[in-house]
C-alpha cells in the first residue's frame, strides 16, 4: 500500500533525507499521542492494551495535526473498510475493537450522527482500523469484519456486530456467532466468508492496522486521528461535531 533499474536522478537522490524527515515528524506525532493517552488514562505508553479498560471521558488536548498522521489516511477507492468520498476534505480514522464497550457506545450514538451530517454530505470520510486488544475473541472479530468486507458487507457486520453491548470473552464472538452475525448482515458467500476469516491475507491485514496504531501510541479503544489530530475515548457526539467541523474549516470547506 520500483524500478529495478539503479537511478542516480536528483529526485532519488533526495529519497533518503526525505523518508528520514517523515520518521523524525512520526517519531513527534506517536510521542504527542502516547503523552495524551496517558494523561486519559494513567497508563504508560508500553503497557499492555488488554489488560485495561478503554478509555470514555477526558477531552482531548489541541495537539496540533502533522503531515505524517495526515499520510495515514490511505484515501483508497473502493476500501470496503471505509465510508464516504476518497476525496472528502475531513478524514476521520477510526481505531476499534469489536468487544470494546466504549466503541459500540460510539458505533450506536455518535456515528449515526456523523453519517447524516458530514459523510452523506461529502465533508467527511471514516476510516476504520482494526485493533483487537481484548483476546482472541477481539482477533476472531476483526478477521471476521475484514471478511466481511471482502463481500462489501463490513458496515452491515459493523452494525450488527455493535447493535448491543455482548460480554467480553465470554463466547459472543465464537466462530459460528461470527457466521450468525453475517448472515444477519446479509453476507452472501458463507462459506467464503469462513474461508476468508481464516485466510492469511485476513490476519496480515489486521496485523497492518494493529501495527499502524501501536507505532502511533495508541493504548486504548476507541482512538481517532481526525485530518491527523487525536480524539480518545467515546467522547460526547459534539466533540466530533467540532473536531470535523473544525478540520474541514480548516482544509477551505
Amino acid at each position: 500500500m520500483a524500478s529495478s533499474t539503479p537511478s542516480s536522478t536528483p529526485s532519488s537522490a533526495r529519497r533518503p533525507r526525505r523518508r528520514t524527515a517523515v520518521t523524525a515528524a512520526a517519531l513527534v506525532a506517536a510521542a504527542a499521542i502516547a503523552g495524551l493517552a496517558f494523561a486519559l488514562d494513567g497508563s504508560a505508553p508500553g503497557d499492555k492494551p488488554e489488560t485495561r479498560s478503554p478509555v470514555a471521558t477526558g477531552p482531548a488536548d489541541p495537539v496540533p495535526a502533522d503531515e505524517s498522521l495526515l499520510a495515514l489516511a490511505r484515501r483508497a477507492p473502493g476500501d470496503a473498510l471505509a465510508v464516504g468520498p476518497a476525496d472528502a476534505p475531513v478524514v476521520m480514522i477510526e481505531y476499534s475493537d469489536f468487544q470494546c464497550p466504549f466503541c459500540g457506545r460510539f458505533a450506536r450514538e455518535t456515528e449515526p450522527e456523523l453519517l447524516r451530517s458530514y459523510v452523506d454530505k461529502g465533508v467527511l470520510r471514516i476510516e476504520w482500523r482494526n485493533f483487537p486488544v481484548f483476546g482472541e475473541e477481539s482477533e476472531r472479530a476483526a478477521l471476521a469484519g475484514w471478511a466481511a468486507g471482502r463481500q462489501k458487507k463490513f458496515w452491515e457486520f459493523h452494525e450488527v456486530a455493535y447493535s448491543r453491548t455482548r460480554e467480553r470473552n465470554k463466547g459472543e464472538f465464537s466462530a459460528e456467532k461470527l457466521v450468525a452475525m453475517a448472515r444477519e448482515a446479509g453476507i452472501p458467500d458463507i462459506e467464503r466468508f469462513r474461508s476468508d476469516m481464516a485466510s492469511d491475507a485476513a490476519r496480515a491485514a489486521v496485523r497492518k492496522d494493529q501495527e499502524e496504531g501501536y507505532g502511533l501510541g495508541v493504548s486504548s479503544t476507541p482512538a481517532f486521528l481526525i485530518n491527523g489530530k487525536p480524539v480518545l475515548g467515546a467522547q460526547p457526539t459534539a466533540t466530533f461535531e467540532e473536531a470535523v467541523e473544525a478540520a474541514a474549516e480548516a482544509a477551505g470547506r
